[in-house]
C-alpha cells in the first residue's frame, strides 16, 4: 500500500510504502544455504540488467513485487531457480535486451552460442502463431 505522508515538523511531504510480512519466504540457494527473500537482490539485478534502457524504477520495482507476491504464493522455500525463471518470464515482456543481459548472468553463458540459443528461443516465444484459413 503506497502513502502520501507529510511531516509534522517541516511540512515536507513524502511517500511511505506498506506490506505485509504475512508468511517469511526462504530461498534455498544451490549452495545449500537457506536465507530470507530479498526483493532489494532482485531490483539490484534487474537495473544491471536494464542500464541504459528505457525502463523506469517504477516498471523494475513493479516486476520485484510481481515475483515477490508470486514466490509467497507457493509458500515458505522456494530455490533460487524459481526466483530467477519467475523473473526472466516478467522480465522477457518488459525489455528483451535487459532480458537477454540477465539471461546471460543467471544462466552463465560461456559463448556466443550461448546468446543466439537464447535469441532463437526468445524469437519462438514471441513470434504470432499463423492463423488457420477457413
Amino acid at each position: 500500500m503506497r502513502r502520501r505522508r507529510q511531516c509534522l515538523k517541516c511540512d515536507t511531504r513524502f511517500t511511505t510504502y506498506e506490506r505485509i510480512d504475512e508468511l517469511p519466504v526462504y530461498v534455498m540457494k544451490r549452495s545449500g544455504d537457506k536465507e530470507p527473500f530479498d526483493r532489494l537482490k532482485i531490483v539490484a539485478g534487474l537495473g544491471s540488467a536494464t542500464k541504459g534502457r528505457p525502463v523506469s524504477v517504477q516498471d523494475l520495482d513493479d516486476l520485484a513485487t510481481s515475483v515477490e507476491d508470486a514466490m509467497r504464493l507457493t509458500g515458505g522455500d522456494v530455490t533460487s531457480a524459481q526466483v530467477g525463471q519467475a523473473v526472466l518470464e516478467r522480465l522477457r515482456k518488459l525489455d528483451e535486451v535487459a532480458y537477454l543481459r540477465f539471461a546471460s548472468v543467471y544462466k552463465g553463458f560461456d559463448e556466443a552460442s550461448d546468446f543466439q540459443r537464447e535469441i532463437t528461443l526468445l524469437e519462438k516465444r514471441t513470434a504470432a502463431k499463423p492463423r488457420k484459413k477457413k
